[in-house]
């Protein structure tokens, strides 16, 4: 097996293979760790990406922090040195470590030098194996969750979300349809049994992708077999089911965000239907498209937003599109037409074929210099893991020239033809509303002021 593993390296060493990124030499160790080695073209240097197949969607609202809270706490120490020990044992390495949790999974990312990297990888199982937690690291982990999130979670803060005050528009957009939380997850209720409970259940090799890109150790394939595979797989627990959409939403609200000022945001959201072959690649395509169409109408020809954008969101299981402008609050109703009329000449003519045709080939173009170096490569891999098969990336050039005319305006006729949802974002009065507000104010004092002092001559 490590002879195996060991020719399997010195095949990747060979130029060729270090320059072709998608291929990447994947196997999996005997208690189902996956694992992918790539050489990178950076020499004395490895990133090193450890995915653990937990995140926030797999929890609900109540306990929505829990894989968050679990991934400082791994950093809390793993003797009676405590956190700074850890951190001493890595910077004596040459290395810097970070985490990040999302709704789909938790990273460890990792920058080492090369010479250290099967230390670095020890410290990194020890991190996974022997931290113990006790009440005052839970504490301190709890403190720096919250701070994250934006510091303590006040009954104000409670009540403006409940009042749709405090989130972005998708986000408020999101709540009303059943796809997101209503109010932001709390940590102060969450106990050590959760903790150790998350980390039973979903903290297992059968449940981990270990991604190594660069200088690699010629020996870093019996190593990882040695150290990382006597870990102990267990029954996976099952990921529950994204939310769908569960309840309707009005179809134009307008949204309060500051309290004061002269500027708005206009929205127009709506759910991407699902295309039965290229879905993501097509909508990013159509996604370039709508963005530079709403730069011509409403910044070139009309003048009334500098940064109009696309943007393209996931909340649950569903996929939106957005059409967005920052507007003075006064052209808000001037873009909405031409916003409308934008849409409407879309349908009539679909996407100008030129156009269409200059986009792609720019997003192929882009693929020549989108990864660069040993940590993109490994990042790169990390956000494609559901694309790795029989020892290859899917090809984003491949599935770019895919994609053709004729999809990309049945995509987009599906898209614009629902009525989606506008949402407008302003503060709650201008500038001009508070001087006049003011100005009334101050009228009323001199009015009453003035009957007074008639009132006392009387």
């Amino acid at each position: 097996m490590r002879c195996l593993l060991f020719a399997c390296l010195l095949l990747g060493s060979l130029p060729s293979f270090a320059l072709d990124r998608f291929q990447v030499e994947g196997y999996t160790l005997r208690n189902g760790l996956q694992m992918l080695l790539k050489p990178g073209t950076e020499r004395g240097h490895v990133a090193i990406r450890l995915v653990v197949g937990v995140g926030l969607d797999d929890f609900g609202c109540a306990e929505k922090e829990l894989p968050h809270l679990l991934e400082h706490l791994l950093f809390s120490g793993i003797d009676a040195s405590g956190e700074g020990g850890l951190e001493e044992r890595m910077q004596a390495l040459g290395g810097e470590w970070n985490a990040f949790t999302s709704n789909a999974d938790t990273t460890f990312v990792i920058e080492a030098p090369a010479k250290n990297q099967r230390k670095v990888l020890d410290l990194l199982l020890a991190l996974l194996t022997q931290t113990h937690f006790d009440d005052d690291a839970i504490h301190a982990a709890k403190q720096v969750v919250e701070r994250e999130d934006g510091g303590h979670y006040t009954h104000l803060q409670r009540w403006l979300d409940r009042q749709d005050l405090g989130n972005t528009a998708s986000k408020q957009l999101a709540v009303e349809l059943g796809l997101k939380c209503p109010e932001r997850a709390e940590v102060d209720h969450l106990t050590r049994e959760q903790l150790e409970k998350v980390r039973k259940g979903w903290y297992a090799p059968n449940n981990m992708t270990l991604i190594v890109v660069g200088d690699l150790d010629r020996l870093l394939p019996a190593y990882l077999d040695r150290a990382y595979g006597a870990l102990t797989a267990i029954d996976p627990t099952e990921h529950p089911p994204l939310p769908q959409i569960q309840a309707s939403a009005a179809h134009e609200r307008n949204l309060i965000h500051g309290f004061v000022g002269g500027g708005a945001k206009l929205h127009w959201l709506v759910p991407e239907p699902v295309l039965d072959d290229q879905h993501d690649v097509t909508f990013d395509l159509l996604k370039d498209y709508l963005d530079w169409a709403l730069y011509r109408q409403l910044r070139l020809a009309h003048s009334l937003s500098y940064g109009p954008w696309a943007e393209r969101e996931v909340f649950g299981g569903v996929g939106f599109m957005s059409l967005n402008a920052d507007l003075d609050r006064d052209d808000v109703a001037e873009a909405q037409k031409v916003l409308d009329e934008l849409k409407a000449g879309l349908l009539k003519d679909g996407l100008n074929a030129e156009t269409f045709n200059r986009l792609k080939q720019a997003a192929i173009a882009r693929q020549a210099w989108a990864v660069q170096g040993n940590s993109a490569l490994a990042d790169y891999y990390w956000s494609a893991l559901g694309d790795y098969e029989n020892g290859r990336f899917a090809s984003p050039v491949k599935e770019l020239q895919a994609v053709t005319l004729a999809q990309a305006n049945k995509a987009m006729r599906e898209l614009l033809l629902q009525p989606g949802y506008v949402r407008i974002e302003k503060p709650l009065v201008s500038y001009d509303q508070l001087m006049w507000a003011i100005a009334g104010v101050l009228g009323l004092l001199v009015l009453s002021l003035a009957a007074w002092r008639f009132h006392r001559r009387k």
